[in-house]
């Protein structure tokens, strides 16, 4: 065990949030405060952050204004873009305020700011006083660090308790009241089915994206959508949200998302020319995975094999309703490693595929080894997937999307989905 770890472990959590603090400050004194020089758009919620991070970019960026991106997957300084490698969705202190000030160095006007629970419980991004705040929605996770729901949704509260100059927030999400009634300067909810100030109608869902109309307070904006699902549309609604606050002219909103191709390890389809759908997805919370499965369902052709684990050190709870959920919605299921972190991997596969029977149909049981696998080796996993594979079947594979790294103990071990696919698969051609 590291000093950090074994620090950690020992010492009272509000001494180790105190320390947290210091550096926050630290941080912001080094690197001068760079976000007084920019508007901090903060987007907080359970799923589709990223996504909707980078939706608002697109539309500030055809908008005409300098942009700088911070999310799970990538960074960017106007035309400058890199992965995010760090296995972090908000960095640490020190890195966010020394990319703030090259932001800001930069000439950017706005930035997109993925921002986590934990990123404001442990004070990451103190020093910011965000101009505007977006909810996506809240939903089971983090129950580990949290211990419950409602201390989860008042850490999210944090980013609106502020008074940003501008709120967003999905009128259609059970917590929706709460952060309304904290916020203040402009505000602006979005939604498919409670009214709400941009709503979507004449909803067409197909496998390979959504047609869709967004009704704004003062226009209407017919979309074809590349990127599938209705949680998608969510994601659109809120970027759209931020656009129409801004009076951005809707042609220009509309062009910048519908050339959104796809997002990086999000619903992403590897295609070497096999005759079969594969999908790697970062889904690793039960309503992300719902949402997925949900939305294979449309046109589905074949059979789903779903390829999925859960992460080590982080809650327990939601993972036999993970094994569940692949149990009741894809025909084959494979559980295996994903991020053990300290703990066992085994005993994480064991408790992720303690729900897979329990979710199954009962005229359908998932019997293991017929129709239901435990496989510790994550790329034997995704072999086992490929080789039940035949034409037009999908094989999901989620909790990594586009991570490169596989977090065993305390070690990051290279670790690609994408690139595993790829290799087996041109091996067998």
């Amino acid at each position: 065990m590291s000093i950090k770890s074994y620090l950690r472990k020992h010492l009272p959590y509000s001494f180790i949030l105190w320390t947290h603090k210091v550096r926050a400050i630290l941080a912001n004194l080094i690197y001068g405060f760079p976000a007084k020089r920019l508007k901090i758009i903060g987007v907080t919620g359970t799923n589709g952050k990223t996504t909707t991070c980078n939706l608002i970019a697109k539309i500030l960026e055809k908008a005409g204004y300098k942009v700088g991106l911070l999310t799970t997957i990538n960074f960017k300084i106007g035309e400058k873009e890199w992965e995010n490698l760090t296995k972090m969705t908000t960095i640490s202190p020190f890195l966010l305020q020394k990319t703030l000030k090259q932001m800001a160095d930069a000439k950017c006007q706005y930035v997109v700011l993925e921002t986590t629970s934990h990123a404001i419980m442990q004070y990451r991004v103190w020093g910011i006083k965000f101009w505007g705040a977006v909810l996506t929605n809240i939903t089971h996770e983090h129950l580990d660090y949290h211990k419950t729901f409602e201390d989860y949704q008042k850490t999210k509260l944090q980013l609106f308790s502020q008074k940003p100059q501008l709120a967003i927030i999905n009128g259609d999400d059970k917590s929706a009241q709460l952060f309304i009634d904290q916020s203040a300067g402009k505000l602006l909810t979005y939604g498919i089915e409670k009214r709400s100030d941009i709503m979507a109608k004449k909803i067409m869902l197909e496998p390979s994206g959504s047609l869709f109309t967004a009704v704004t307070p003062t226009s209407q904006i017919s979309l074809n959508l590349k990127l599938p699902g209705k949680f998608n549309i969510y994601n659109t609604l809120a970027a759209l949200s931020v656009g129409v606050a801004l009076n951005v002219d809707p042609w220009q909103m509309k062009k910048a998302l519908e050339e959104v191709e796809a997002i990086p390890g999000r619903m992403e389809k590897v295609d070497v020319g096999q005759k079969f759908l594969v999908i790697v997805d970062y889904a690793h919370t039960p309503d992300a995975l719902q949402n997925i499965f949900e939305t294979l369902q449309i046109g589905k052709k074949g059979k789903i094999i779903s390829v999925l684990g859960a992460c080590g050190d982080r809650d327990k709870t939601k993972r036999p309703i993970l094994g569940a959920l692949a149990g009741r919605y894809a025909d084959y299921v494979i559980v295996t490693n994903e991020d053990p972190y300290t703990e066992d991997p085994w005993k994480i596969i064991q408790e992720v595929a303690a729900g897979v029977p329990r979710g199954a149909d009962r005229r359908t049981p998932k019997i293991e080894g017929t129709n239901f696998w435990k496989l510790l080796d994550r790329g034997e996993a995704i072999a086992k997937a490929l080789s039940l594979a035949e034409y037009r079947d999908i094989v999901l594979i989620t909790g990594k999307g586009a991570e490169k790294w596989m977090v065993v103990g305390e070690k990051k071990v290279p670790w690609s989905d994408q690139e595993t696919v790829k290799k087996i698969l041109t091996q067998r051609r």
